[in-house]
């Protein structure tokens, strides 16, 4: 019958080299070490030791018993810790967001993974109805998504906002409407949305539909849009953060604007489940993070459910 603690006393057996030490440190009898290392044995019908009166090597099935038992118990403690909710510091974090978010959002984490060795982290980049059903469905804890969806089984709570950017390329020299709809406008899956809050926010009275605007491509990765700006093909509207990952931001600028317009970002979760603590303390601060390179110390716009 499978023993755990016949493993257990086996790896300290094979750290301490010794029988004695063995059970000193376990709080054993030298006997009773011997006979947990026969049973082990006798478990696996393999010899673990050579015996050379008080000393020994390990046979090649002892070195693989060893590594097998180390492997063992360590997945054994991350399971354990990773039940503990009240525990900000382990565990797995499943998490989906579109790639506007989580092209800053995900480097963030994999560097707040190495400070927390015992987080194991999923993380998908996905279409907001995708991380609405696979939240529901449960293959994910937590979700980001750009608007609300009515559901019955779901919480939405705003999270963050991200202000939104005109971005046209570098040599673009045209400053009113009628100038950006010459150039024409590079949509991505939420770029109509985007580009008609932004629009219609620092062009009342001369914007009226995007339809307006001839519609020179479309991508349904919003980074990639930034290529088609860069070499000319038209202008976009995207969440700032976009823009600061993107590999050609030097190849485009941003338009400036009078007034400032964001997209609210939304946390998402299954209604009735309370979100431990590791996710808490990592989406606080990515937004403590985000909130400072933005604004400084000045105070950051309100939440759209704070306003």
């Amino acid at each position: 019958m499978f023993n755990a603690q016949y493993f257990r006393t086996f790896i300290t057996l094979v750290e301490t080299g010794s029988f004695t030490h063995t059970a000193r440190k376990l709080e054993m009898t030298q006997p009773g070490v011997s006979q947990h290392i026969r049973k082990l044995e006798r478990y696996l019908d393999k010899s673990l030791l050579y015996r050379h009166g008080r000393r020994f090597t390990l046979t090649e099935t002892g070195r693989r018993a060893y590594d097998y038992a180390v492997k063992l118990f360590a997945e054994h403690e991350q399971f354990r810790h990773s039940l503990d909710n009240d525990s900000p510091d382990t565990g797995e974090c499943r998490v989906a967001s579109p790639s506007s978010v989580g092209l800053m959002f995900y480097p963030f984490i994999l560097g707040y993974q190495q400070m927390h060795p015992g987080l194991t982290v999923t993380y998908d980049f996905a279409f907001n109805a995708e991380i609405v059903d696979a939240v529901l469905a449960g293959r994910f804890d937590v979700g980001i998504v750009t608007d609300v969806t009515k559901h019955p089984d779901l919480d939405f709570e705003p999270w963050h906002q991200e202000p939104l950017c005109l971005l046209v390329p570098a040599d673009f020299t045209g400053t009113t409407i009628s100038e950006l709809m010459a150039l024409g406008f590079m949509n991505y899956s939420d770029g109509i949305n985007n580009a008609s809050s932004l629009l219609r926010r620092n062009f009342a009275g001369e914007f009226r539909s995007m339809s307006h605007f001839p519609q020179q491509g479309f991508s349904n990765e919003v980074s990639m849009v930034l290529d088609a700006v860069a070499r000319g093909l038209g202008f976009t509207v995207v969440p700032r953060s976009v823009m600061e990952t993107s590999p050609w931001q030097r190849q485009v600028k941003e338009l400036p604007l009078a007034e400032s317009v964001y997209e609210t970002l939304y946390v998402v979760t299954k209604r009735g489940v309370e979100m431990p603590r590791r996710y808490q303390q990592l989406l606080g601060e990515f937004r403590l993070q985000r909130r400072n390179v933005l604004y400084g110390y000045a105070e950051a716009p309100p939440l759209e459910d704070e306003a």
